[in-house]
């Protein structure tokens, strides 16, 4: 058959491809790739940094591209058939890079060029490329026995199909849940959009009244605003639940499974523990440094937490008499605390917050920093009519980026917001082949019908498109020769820094200046309302930062060493047999940051896809370390001018554009002049 996956394509071509290519198309992508390794392996000649390095470096491009295509489409626009697709395609593809990460006459080459790697006079991108290609094999079972070989093997298999089975599970859970109302008092507390969005999704299924669901646009309002306690209890309960119910989709056994091979794999590479193997690469370097700058920041945040949570506690007792504030009335109480003591809440705010003018001020801010101009193209092909298309162009109208956006939920879109690339940037012969960057996000809809509004966000969405936007500029501005150090391939604990700093330009009146404006009447955000935002911007950010610190534990508790921050000891986590209780393990983990009484029904880990489906395991704690970096940076920013052309050149050139092509630490030297200070983040957290 004709396969638009094996022919020549730029963008992708999504309205060509059908569920049934994928299959075929990356097996013989696969055996073209295994064919261009045997070139490089049965080459005659001496090893060197061209013939074997760069080879590699560039063989399986098309692989690369299909298989994007695939998991980006599993991520955004999942069903059933592709699922059970990724169940087939995922252990293949794990299996084709064990071939190569132990494929003995290929480490042998690359450890020949390795070894004289002092006498080749590589440039500095080179040496990095290098470096890491060695390390990619020596890290991950080229130096073990045969026997081990096959163990090894044997672990990433089960592996891939775990992850991919715990995210399905999670998706499954979030689709299947909804809270049907048909008693409009039940609808007390909340905004007339939040309203209006749940008549849409009830007339879309067919149904009277109003539903919610568990997607964030539905769900963060419901427990925010809804007046009835126990409706929010029941939404709140659901969404914390998540693979926690001993049904077909419980993720019980898959997290202890995941933890439990991620030790043994590491184990078997000669690591104490997976936090151990995966720091290595890390700024953070080790689990004690990532232990410790966890526990630095607990004790600064405990105190204001605590004092937070307790003022918090007298509220809803002074305001309805609750003397036990639990999990469903956190937010509920926290924002209209926020509107008792700012006057501020979303629904003032989110008139001067549609989508459209929100993305044009994220591109303008974009175009002040970077001289970047975005034009929205229809020529372009999408895999769904909501996303967006634009050609991204410098101030001499060359092409820099290819841009997708997709905003709003669906039933085959998981829920978050996340950045993905369909195309890496690269140098090759002569020619700086552009990327093509995606953003996805779970924004609400506009509401269609006579009431019909456009998609006016909350602040806090506004924030995320900014985050998400962020690391898309880190995408689109890449400009490096190799595609495995191009855009986002950086270290984790460093990738957080291009978003997170991104977000800081939400709360300046210059920024807000931009884009805030009434989406009736046109008229700009009032200045009291700015001010507002800036002021409530550390509002409870002490409970904030404990709720952060949580996971990063959480994490470190999954994959570390050792359980200083659990009762049970790691060894007994990792023997299936000794009947580790998922819910006991995390009960203990969350001793030292729980504000909340716990909740019986509800489990954090058997959902918390970061770290069980995605890049996150050992590298949660990254948010919180990228955030030292994002406040020491924007500080710069401010000290020299929001929109100062220098300091944006500077940010640009030596962190946006470089990639991975040298250690995090001096890119953030060059552009800064010195290293971060956390002292920054304390302040601006107002912890100090």
């Amino acid at each position: 058959m004709n396969n638009p996956l094996l022919e020549s394509f730029n963008t992708a071509p999504f309205s060509k491809i059908e569920n049934k290519h994928f299959l075929p198309a990356i097996s013989q992508l696969i055996a073209d790739t295994k064919v261009e390794i045997d070139k490089i392996t049965s080459n005659s000649e001496k090893p060197s940094f061209e013939n074997t390095v760069e080879a590699l470096e560039f063989t399986g491009e098309k692989l690369d591209r299909a298989t994007s295509i695939f998991f980006n489409l599993n991520s955004a626009e999942t069903n059933e058939e592709i699922q059970k697709i990724a169940q087939e395609i995922s252990p293949m593809l794990t299996e084709f890079s064990n071939d190569i990460l132990l494929n003995e006459k290929l480490f042998q080459r690359i450890k020949s060029v390795y070894e004289q790697r002092e006498s080749l006079n590589l440039s500095e991108e080179q040496q990095m490329l290098l470096e890491k290609k060695y390390k990619s094999f020596s890290r991950n079972g080229a130096n073990l026995s045969e026997e081990k070989k096959k163990e090894l093997r044997k672990i990433d298999a089960e592996l891939s199909k775990l992850k991919l089975t715990f995210g399905e599970n999670v998706l499954a859970e979030t689709n299947k849940f909804e809270l049907h109302l048909t008693n409009k008092e039940d609808l007390s507390g909340l905004p007339e959009g939040v309203i209006e969005a749940a008549a849409q999704t009830a007339e879309e299924k067919g149904k009277e009244g109003w539903i919610f669901t568990l997607d964030h646009p539905s769900y963060v309002p419901f427990i925010t605003y809804a007046d009835n306690r126990e409706l929010r209890k029941k939404m709140a309960i659901a969404f914390a639940a998540k693979g926690f119910h001993n049904d077909e989709l419980d993720n019980q056994k898959n997290v202890l499974q995941i933890a439990k091979l991620r030790y043994d794999r590491a184990k078997l590479l000669g690591y104490k523990s997976h936090a151990d193997f995966v720091l290595e690469e890390r700024m953070a370097e080790t689990p004690e440094k990532v232990k410790s700058f966890l526990k630095e920041l607990l004790e600064k945040a405990k105190p204001a937490a605590e004092k937070e949570f307790e003022e918090l506690t007298n509220f809803a007792e002074k305001l309805d008499g609750i003397d036990r504030l639990e999990k469903w009335d956190g937010a509920y109480y926290s924002e209209k605390l926020k509107q008792e003591r700012f006057n501020l809440d979303d629904e003032k705010l989110k008139p001067y917050f549609e989508l459209k003018q929100v993305i044009k001020g994220v591109f303008t801010v974009a175009e002040k920093l970077y001289d970047l101009h975005f034009e929205e193209v229809q020529n372009i092909d999408k895999y769904h009519p909501d996303v967006k298309t634009y050609e991204v162009k410098d101030g001499k109208n060359e092409l820099v980026a290819i841009f997708y956006a997709d905003f709003h939920p669906r039933a085959g879109k998981r829920n978050g917001a996340w950045m993905t690339s369909y195309k890496p940037q690269q140098i090759k012969d002569g020619i700086n082949d552009r990327p093509h960057i995606s953003i996805v996000c779970n924004f609400t809809k506009p509401v269609q019908g006579a009431n019909a509004k456009p998609s006016l966000l909350t602040f806090n969405e506004v924030t995320t498109l900014f985050h998400e936007f962020g690391h898309a500029l880190h995408g689109m501005l890449a400009n490096t020769n190799y595609p495995s150090l191009s855009g986002t391939s950086v270290y984790w604990d460093f990738v957080e820094l291009p978003s997170q700093i991104l977000e800081n330009w939400c709360y300046e009146k210059e920024t807000l200046e931009l884009f805030a404006t009434h989406y009736k009447t046109g008229e700009p955000i009032p200045m009291e309302y700015v001010e507002k935002i800036k002021e409530s911007a550390t509002f409870l950010e002490g409970m904030a930062t404990l709720r952060q610190l949580s996971f990063g534990l959480l994490d470190m508790a999954w994959h570390g060493p050792s359980t200083e921050f659990t009762l049970s000891e790691v060894e007994m986590l990792r023997d299936l047999g000794a009947g580790v209780n998922v819910k006991d393990f995390e009960v203990a983990t969350f001793a030292d940051t729980q504000l909340y009484p716990d909740v019986l029904e509800n489990c954090m880990s058997t959902s918390f896809s970061h770290i069980f489906q995605g890049g996150y395991s050992s590298g949660y704690y990254s948010y919180k370390w990228a955030e030292v970096l994002d406040a020491d940076a924007f500080a710069y920013f401010q000290e020299k001018g929001l929109f100062n052309k220098e300091i944006a050149d500077k940010f640009k050139n030596f962190v946006l554009s470089q990639g991975g092509t040298q250690d995090p630490m001096e890119l953030y030297i060059k552009f800064r002049g010195q290293k971060p200070d956390p002292e920054a983040l304390l302040k601006r957290a107002g912890l100090l």
